[in-house]
């Protein structure tokens, strides 16, 4: 074992294992992999024993531990540290493992959750697919219980790559001298049982009583992100982070990395117990915050992406919004139990499609574990290769700036490279069911059929007008109607073949006099008409206030909507024909706006 005198103190158990131990605090045990020892875990101890008490256990043999039996089980090792506890003293643990020390962190977990707090297994392996079984399986064969050097080059370009990389080089040379140190015969015997053990959880996953993290490295193809990803799915109380462009011994390539993500996990409890009963007030209420978080109108994005086999993928989110105008950076979440945050969380780019009113089905599919979510729904490649939906409102073609875990959450964070939006309608989500932001139009034309309902339309800064003898009027009629209805505005506009798409509302008032009349306004956009009918004008923004509009309540309307274009920020008029407020939809502040308060 390498010299650790100079920063932790060496110590040997009556049962003959070998260990380290530095720091003050929460105690944690650290096991290694096969072919390592514990001085393996330098970087994390240099970083952790400022708040824990750690531990690096050497495995049996490994170190100066002595040798496992000739059979060996995932038990022996698992009581090894159990002893290891005992001898120093410490009831309970939390336990990080790393690739065969996952597996028995895991074992010691399932075997004794009375002794254990927490486990973090870090590229652990889970069920292997058959010729990744066979690739380990042949390996275990060949090993004679001798030194291979040989064996150790191949291994090395497995884990760091061939040639490596030169900023990997010291970290590879340091585990290169693990391996050139253990005990051939030690090796020999626990790598078979690291070949054949990795389905040994696989039913008894379900049954950890304690929060685990599993964490791997996007590049890890013998322990890969799927693999962690179904253990955390398995347990009750797991969750699966991936660590971007890193492999197997992503603990020695990118240690202050990984030992943040531990520490983290790890001060989880210190910071559980910290709360006072004061300071909770009445037991936290997770149903009641999942319902007070659904009181927020959001929009309904598909975020999807290419998977590692050329397939397309995608998830159901209301949780996006704009981060940044310089760099154009979006975010959306994703949740660790969600079947496809392994390969979001390792993918190098991905689009959010903003949906339209009428992709509901769309939504549910891409919310379900359907087999074949992209069936129903037309799509093209975007300039990433990310899919891009047919009929969104909006897209945004990311590149992966960065990937952020945040509770039992992940948050991709996206540098746009492409956008698009047209003028439909979004889809809104409310308490738990689909809205239209643009307001239930068909409930108001039903419950209020002689309000005079009436639009500003508009395409390319043109607005539509009607041109009368007494001057220009804005399309009108009794009600919203149908198309078949020629006093409503829906049969206006199907009279005069507009095509219109009604919106966002702009403003509510009341007659004044003793005659009241409720008068509703939608914004909205139009086609261009092909109609031959000579009242239809249309007229640029710029040159609406000099129109003849014999009615003053449309024509402050009007002045008002030629000033809130300006600064792209609309309000809803709400009162009478003489007074009122406007109601802002947004409000931006008096120096600039901050895209992240649309959220």
């Amino acid at each position: 074992m390498a010299d650790a005198s100079a920063w932790a103190r060496q110590g040997t158990a009556p049962d003959g294992t070998g260990f380290i131990r530095a720091g003050a605090g929460a105690p944690v045990l650290l096991i290694h992999g096969v072919g390592m020892n514990a001085a393996i875990w330098q970087p994390q101890i240099d970083r952790m024993a400022e708040s824990f008490d750690v531990i690096a256990i050497d495995m049996l043999g490994h170190g100066r531990s002595p040798l496992p039996p000739p059979n060996p089980e995932l038990a022996d090792y698992a009581d090894q540290a159990i002893r290891l506890l005992d001898h120093l003293g410490l009831d309970r643990v939390s336990v990080v493992g790393h690739s065969m020390g996952a597996l028995v962190a895991q074992e010691l977990a399932l075997n004794a959750p009375e002794r254990v707090r927490r486990i973090v297994s870090l590229n652990a392996v889970f069920r292997r697919p058959p010729e990744l079984a066979e690739a380990v399986r042949q390996r275990a064969v060949a090993l004679t219980g001798h030194s291979d050097a040989a064996g150790t080059a191949l291994t090395i370009a497995r884990w760091f790559g061939d040639p490596v990389p030169a900023e990997l080089k010291a970290a590879a040379q340091k585990t290169a001298s693990a391996l050139g140190a253990v005990d051939p015969e030690g090796y020999a015997r626990t790598y078979r049982l690291f070949a054949r053990a990795d389905g040994d959880h696989a039913d008894r996953l379900p049954t950890l009583a304690v929060p685990a993290l599993f964490m791997t490295g996007s590049e890890d193809r013998n322990s890969s992100p799927a693999m962690s990803a179904a253990m955390a799915r398995l347990a009750p109380l797991g969750r699966c982070t991936v660590l971007p462009d890193e492999k197997h011994m992503m603990a020695v390539a990118a240690p202050d990395l990984t030992a943040r993500h531990i520490v983290d996990f790890l001060g989880e409890d210190e910071a559980i117990e910290q709360r006072s009963a004061a300071e909770m007030g009445a037991a936290f209420d997770n149903g009641e915050f999942r319902r007070a978080l659904g009181s927020f109108l959001t929009g309904v994005t598909i975020v999807t992406t290419i998977g590692p086999e050329g397939e397309p993928r995608g998830f159901t989110a209301n949780s996006f919004t704009s981060v940044s105008l310089d760099p154009p950076l979006v975010l959306v979440c994703i949740a660790h139990k969600a079947l496809g945050h392994p390969v979001f969380a390792t993918a190098k780019s991905f689009a959010i499609n903003v949906l339209n009113e009428d992709q509901k089905a769309a939504s549910g599919i891409f919310a379900s574990k359907a087999a074949d979510k992209f069936a129903s729904v037309g799509w093209q490649p975007g300039r990433t290769g990310s899919p891009v939906l047919d009929g969104s409102v909006a897209s945004f073609d990311c590149d992966m700036e960065r990937l952020v875990e945040a509770g039992d959450h992940s948050i991709l964070i996206g540098r746009v490279r492409d956008f698009e939006h047209n003028s439909a309608q979004p889809l809104g989500y409310c308490r738990g069911a689909y809205v239209a932001p643009g307001l239930s139009q068909d409930a108001l034309a039903a419950t209020q059929p002689g309000t005079d309902v009436g639009a500003i339309l508009e395409n390319g800064g043109r607005i539509l007008f009607l041109e009368t003898a007494d001057g220009f009027e804005l399309p009108r009629g009794r009600g919203l109607g149908s198309a078949g209805d020629d006093k409503s505005l829906r049969g206006l506009l199907a009279a005069k073949a507009i095509e219109a798409q009604l919106g966002f509302l702009f403003a509510v008032w009341d007659d004044a006099g003793p005659v009241s009349r409720t008068h509703v306004y939608y914004r909205g956009t139009f086609d261009v008409p092909a109609s031959s009918d000579r009242g239809i004008r249309l007229i640029e923004i710029d040159a609406i206030e000099r129109l003849k509009i014999a009615d003053p309540a449309i024509r402050s309307m009007l002045s008002r909507y030629v000033r809130e274009c300006s600064v792209d920020a609309f309000g809803v008029y709400v009162g009478n024909n003489v007074e009122g407020e406007v109601r802002p939809l947004a409000r931006p502040s008096a120096s600039t706006v901050n895209t992240g308060d649309h959220g």
